[in-house]
């Protein structure tokens, strides 16, 4: 059985090359799968769940969850993912959502990276002081 090290080092290899145009690219992404999955190389399943990781977070990086208590407008989704790509690249897919919670504002989640411009996360600031 291959190490776990082993097969993180594989995974990113096999990762890397997934890439077109520097882009994510799905059919490569099922070919490398099922590559493994008919070869089955000594710890592939080590491997395959090590790749599945990598394209995982590489997916949640390159998606922006935009919730607004209201709806956007178009110029306003436009400007917001303008300003997305110009900060994380052309390949960002963003998805817009209503929170009617939010009371106001705009929240932001690409990846690890969260924006909190709502009212209601300003009201639990304020509230937090006093």
């Amino acid at each position: 059985m291959k190490s776990g090290k082993e097969a993180t080092r594989v995974a990113k290899k096999l990762f890397a090359a997934s890439f077109v145009a520097d882009k994510l690219d799905p059919e490569t992404v099922q070919k490398v799968v099922r590559k493994l999955i008919e070869s089955k190389p000594r710890g592939y399943l080590q491997v395959i769940n090590a790749y599945w990781r990598l394209v995982r977070l590489e997916q949640e990086n390159n998606r922006a969850v935009i919730e607004s208590a209201v709806v956007l407008d178009a110029a306003t989704q436009e400007d917001v993912v303008a300003d997305l790509q110009k900060k994380y690249g052309d390949q960002i897919t963003p998805e817009f959502a209503l929170d009617a919670d939010l009371i106001g504002g705009m929240k932001i989640r690409v990846g690890s990276d969260v924006w909190d411009g709502s009212v209601k996360h300003r009201i639990e600031r304020l509230s937090e002081k006093f």
